[in-house]
């Protein structure tokens, strides 16, 4: 009798690490199509004349020790356009992608040479970003908020300095560990791949 409870057991475990194992596998294609996506609308300048070609050429799957540098440091993570698009899949599996969409804008807004181009992003990364119910409100204090918009009136590269650096670190203190913890990241780290048809992209 104990013996079939026994039995009964471990197929029940069975099923359950199955179960398991779907639910992971679900996980990472879903993250897979996202990462996909980041990938192929990412604003790279590539430089192929082709534009056939250069959509298919996208990027890479990083090798594992590429991926293993990403944990060292968070800007290991973000200067890797691979790192970053995942990084993007998995703020977005947590409903927090605002935080890197207005750090990157923030980067383009420093890079921006014309006064005039500079004034018009500034408005807009306030409208998007920062005002009161915008449509991708980053998490930052009153007295932050206030301070921008007094600044994009004469704006100037370090307009949104303070508040990129706290939604860098809130990024780096919160989101960054967890996605070193998630199965994607982990499977990306392990030598061989996901599946079979990602080494054939």
């Amino acid at each position: 009798d104990g013996g079939r409870m026994e039995r009964g057991g471990r197929r029940r475990g069975e099923a359950e690490e199955a179960e398991k194992g779907r639910m992971k596998r679900t996980i990472i294609k879903d993250w897979k199509t996202r990462l996909s996506y980041f990938l192929q609308n990412s604003s790279s300048s590539t430089k192929t004349k082709s534009k056939k070609v250069g959509k298919h050429r996208t990027y890479f799957r990083p090798s594992p020790e590429e991926a293993q540098l990403w944990s060292e440091a968070f800007d290991e993570l973000l200067a890797n356009k691979y790192g970053l698009a995942a990084f993007r899949a998995f703020l977005k599996s947590e409903f927090c992608e605002e935080n890197i969409e207005f750090w990157l804008a923030c980067e383009d807004f420093k890079k921006t040479k014309s006064p005039q181009k500079l004034t018009s992003k500034a408005k807009k990364i306030y409208n998007d970003f920062i005002e009161k119910e915008a449509p991708k409100e980053i998490n930052i204090d009153f007295q932050t908020k206030n301070t921008i918009a007094q600044n994009i009136q004469e704006a100037t590269h370090t307009c949104f300095s303070a508040a990129q650096k706290r939604v860098y670190s809130l990024m780096e203190n919160n989101s960054y560990p967890r996605f070193l913890e998630s199965e994607f990241y982990q499977e990306l780290c392990k030598k061989t791949p996901i599946t079979r048809a990602a080494q054939g992209t």
